[in-house]
């Protein structure tokens, strides 16, 4: 029987890829806990009869609140397998933002993780009259909360009582059907509902694993947001459709330790990890001096070389392959020891991988699959493939899928994965959806003569100067993504008379700088009017502006003492800049950067 729905796709993997580590997570004692595809399968079937003795129907809305945890995924595939609809809600929202999203889908049953996640929805319940049930996967001291292991204990009881027929393990839905409804972090406004169907999903599935090899072999460490369409659809049904096992890490504050203990052979993120493993490491290159940090540089250029040499199909000999023998012994064996010694390949999406961070990972031994999509593609259209690798593109076009590119330079996508629409928004769908099936997806970007696509910016990030000129912000933002002394960076210039920027110093990576320099005892906000500091930003910007055209160069700049994050709204859930809420923070930093011209003055 083919796979329609992920229903479907869960009891294909116990049935073909039975494994004792289907899933894995660390327990209070501090050791990873391993549960077998069958035992998986059975708290899923008491889960799902849980929910049907709440009286749940098909098509009724699911809620889960919480961070990655194995009860994250029994909790979806057991809605499913009753004909639920799961709404994933990211952990880190306000109260006032679940409480929008929670109005607009209804859900009967909201799953919620700990005290804090459970204390928003009490602080809110007495506005939501069609919320049934609130279940916590830990004890809460709140009323009117069920705990998890209650409702998988009621239905396993109805299980025992009265064990139901194989085919009567999952209600039967249509794969057009709604599958879930995924709420868009936005940079603007309210989120929006994308509806995707359970054949958005799969086919999207089944297309990945036509052009990536991934099995039984593998094993996967989960710790990207399961709120998020990547790691949902890449890092979760995936990794089940191939048998490969899913490891949860605790917390995204201790991924590395989890890695050392899973040493995982796949993972999944966003860009932003593997900007910060590059720059720890080259950070730590240049602490421990001379000759370490000579060794170090001179590997990554070894590598890139390789990188480079490699995936325009050529072989690498005599002496460049003796340099690269040397350099995997001193450096980037070492590399991949800190990040478990098994990595196969991680897989890059959210937001565009500079360039030259891929190449120093493909050197390392550690491939990076960019790939490119959005929620409303369930998400991928693109991507990179083991073999077939472009530097700076997000890969070719997924087999099944179309990409034309509209006059203007807007992606326009049309495939199985396109979503059905948003939810309760008839006239939003209507803006980036076609009769006949073709999406606007926002983003700018073109494809080569080989078919590799291009991403350059997004539509509505574009910077149009004061004199004119169009600017895509992203790829500079990018290019200073690999300076040590730089965590973050914003290009600031939209209606300006030219290009500023907020940058985020590495402090860590300042405070070396500081005290080699006899800077002490200061406080970062005094570090950064220091004139040696300015003056240290004032050489990066000179330096990186050299590879830019004059009008794209970076002409003033402000340092800011702590990063941009979600806590703050200046962040998505998914690390994106929130550049219209990180101008109206730092206007007045901004309008410092534009003295008023004096009349008669070129702008």
């Amino acid at each position: 029987m083919s796979i329609q729905t992920i229903p479907e796709l869960f009891l294909a993997s116990v049935r073909e890829h039975p494994r004792p580590d289907c899933f894995s997570y660390r327990d209070e004692s501090g050791q990873y806990v391993d549960v077998s595809s069958d035992e998986a399968l059975r708290r899923v079937k008491a889960l799902r009869f849980g929910l049907r003795s709440f009286g749940l129907q098909p098509g009724d809305r699911v809620a889960i609140l919480s961070e990655n945890r194995i009860e994250w995924a029994l909790s979806d595939l057991a809605a499913q397998c009753g004909g639920g609809v799961v709404v994933p809600i990211y952990p880190t929202l306000l109260d006032e933002t679940v409480e929008y999203i929670l109005k607009d889908c209804e859900p009967t049953v909201i799953f919620v993780s700990t005290q804090e996640q459970a204390q928003k929805i009490h602080n809110i319940r007495e506005r939501l009259p069609f919320l049934k049930d609130v279940i916590s996967y830990d004890r809460t001291s709140l009323p009117d909360i069920m705990t998890f292991d209650k409702l998988k204990q009621i239905g396993q009881n109805l299980v025992d009582d009265n064990p139901p027929a194989p085919r009567d393990e999952c209600v039967t839905v249509d794969k057009d059907s709604p599958c879930s409804i995924i709420y868009t972090s936005g940079t603007t406004g309210n989120p929006k509902g994308v509806v995707l169907s359970h054949w958005n999903f799969v086919s999207n599935v089944l297309h990945i694993r036509d052009i990536i090899d991934f099995s039984a072999k593998d094993r996967c460490l989960s710790f990207l947001p399961l709120s998020h369409v990547l790691e949902r659809m890449a890092g979760y049904y995936s990794m089940l459709a191939g048998g490969v096992g899913i490891a949860y890490a605790e917390r995204m504050d201790t991924v590395p330790a989890d890695v050392a203990d899973v040493k995982p052979t796949i993972m999944v993120s966003v860009p932003r990890l593997y900007e910060k493993i590059y720059a720890k490491s080259a950070s730590m290159a240049m602490a421990a001096g001379f000759p370490k940090k000579n060794i170090f540089f001179w590997a990554r250029d070894v590598g890139i070389r390789v990188a480079e040499l490699e995936t325009a199909g050529e072989t690498v000999g005599g002496m460049l392959a003796f340099q690269r023998a040397i350099a995997d012994k001193l450096v980037f064996g070492k590399l991949r020891s800190k990040l478990g010694g098994r990595i196969r390949f991680m897989v890059s999406g959210g937001a565009p991988l500079n360039a030259k961070i891929a190449k120093f990972f493909y050197g390392a031994g550690m491939v990076v699959l960019e790939g490119y999509g959005l929620t409303e593609t369930s998400p991928v259209l693109a991507c990179n493939n083991i073999g077939a690798i472009r530097f700076g593109s997000v890969g070719k076009v997924l087999p099944g899928t179309e990409i034309e590119i509209a006059e203007d330079g807007e992606i326009m996508c049309r495939g199985p994965q396109v979503m059905i629409g948003y939810f309760n928004n008839e006239s939003a769908t209507q803006e980036v959806l076609s009769s006949d099936g073709w999406l606007a997806t926002g983003d700018i970007g073109h494809i080569d003569e080989d078919g590799y696509v291009f991403i350059t910016d997004r539509k509505k990030d574009i910077i149009v100067t004061a004199g004119g000129k169009n600017i895509a912000p992203q790829p500079i933002e990018n290019a200073f993504a690999t300076n040590k002394n730089i965590t973050q960076m914003v290009v600031i210039g939209d209606k300006r008379q030219f290009l500023s920027s907020l940058i985020v110093p590495d402090f860590e990576v300042l405070r070396g700088f500081a005290e080699a320099g006899g800077i002490n005892e200061i406080s970062d906000e005094d570090l950064l009017k220091h004139p040696a500091v300015l003056g240290l930003y004032e050489d990066i910007l000179e330096q990186m502006n050299r590879d830019l055209p004059g009008f794209s160069q970076i002409r003033k700049f402000s340092l800011l003492p702590r990063e941009f994050s979600l806590d703050e709204g200046e962040l998505t859930p998914t690390m994106k800049v929130k550049r219209f809420a990180i101008n109206k923070k730092y206007d007045t930093v901004i309008s410092a950067m534009y003295p008023a011209p004096l009349p008669g003055e070129e702008i």
